[in-house]
């Protein structure tokens, strides 16, 4: 959906149309705007093929194709569908991956369905972990709801991260005990209630999302202060995936990594595979006063949405 707005005023000034397709929503609007015609479609794997066999469209004459996040579609098993969509597509074709990795399945997604590639590399071949400060605090599993809540209070807008759906209901209603106004975001909610929460973090309404890892990558909003790993991340990667939804386009934040002292030593080897050294500290409130960002509340980028 965040796509698709960003390609409408593109698309609108060539004479193109631009749809979207994803699960979660019903069939109609969608079947509407494939109906009228459509130049350019964005689309998640699943309800694309739930509309190709309603026979609601077809990919014979379609000659370009994008992969976005392809790594995380290998991650989450969404290859083999990609495999059955490219092979509905024309032939020949043009086929734009786009990826933090291009090795393991990914790499057989480029010998399957590219032909002499050119790869262009955008940004330093490393992770960039010094746009952010990275704190890691030690504290005891019942104490940490108490610290998050300090924590969005002394930062402003915040992104915590929980391992489990549960976990993030759970979380969100115990901030709210506290004061906090939290609104959690992840694949078991319907799409109106994860338009609702982005919609209320994004405005302020909400001073912190409360997320499993399906948003590391799919929440784009900007001026988010502080990063909290509520749970720890299941590898450096999704460390820094999460990490990354602050500290963006220029502007600081912070990350806040909740450490239980029986898995600090699982955490160090987070850190040496990362590239930080930062040592695993009391909590220090007086660490994130310079985390706020100067304009208060998130919000989205609507000058590059106009440009």
């Amino acid at each position: 959906e965040q796509i698709s707005r960003e390609l409408d005023p593109y698309a609108r000034a060539l004479g193109h149309r631009v749809a979207s397709v994803y699960g979660g929503v019903g069939y109609g609007g969608q079947r509407r705007a494939l109906d009228a015609g459509v130049e350019l479609l964005v689309a998640c794997p699943g309800r694309l093929e739930d509309l190709l066999q309603m026979g609601a469209l077809t990919l014979a004459d379609v000659t370009a194709v994008v992969i976005d996040e392809a790594d995380r579609m290998a991650d989450m098993g969404f290859l083999p569908a990609v495999r059955r969509l490219l092979r509905a597509t024309a032939t020949p074709r043009q086929v734009l991956l786009f990826s933090a990795t291009l090795d393991g399945p990914v790499a057989a997604l480029v010998d399957e369905f590219q032909d002499s590639p050119t790869v262009h590399e955008v940004g330093e071949r490393g992770p960039d972990v010094t746009s952010a400060r990275h704190l890691f605090w030690s504290v005891e599993r019942t104490d940490r709801v108490g610290h998050v809540a300090e924590i969005v209070r002394a930062t402003g807008s915040s992104v915590v991260f929980t391992r489990t759906r549960h976990g993030a209901d759970r979380l969100a209603k115990q901030l709210g005990r506290l004061g906090v106004n939290a609104a959690p975001i992840h694949g078991g909610r319907s799409q109106s209630q994860r338009d609702r929460a982005l919609a209320d973090f994004t405005k302020g309404t909400a001073s912190a999302l409360v997320a499993t890892d399906v948003a590391a990558r799919g929440v784009h909003v900007d001026a988010v202060a502080s990063v909290v790993h509520f749970d720890p991340p299941a590898d450096a990667a999704t460390y820094l995936h999460r990490s990354g939804r602050t500290a963006r386009a220029g502007a600081s934040g912070v990350v806040v990594s909740l450490v239980d002292p029986t898995v600090s030593k699982a955490v160090r080897s987070l850190q040496r595979e990362v590239g930080l050294d930062d040592a695993i500290a009391a909590p220090d409130l007086a660490l994130l006063d310079q985390s706020r960002p100067a304009t208060g509340s998130p919000r989205p980028n609507r000058r590059r949405r106009r440009r």
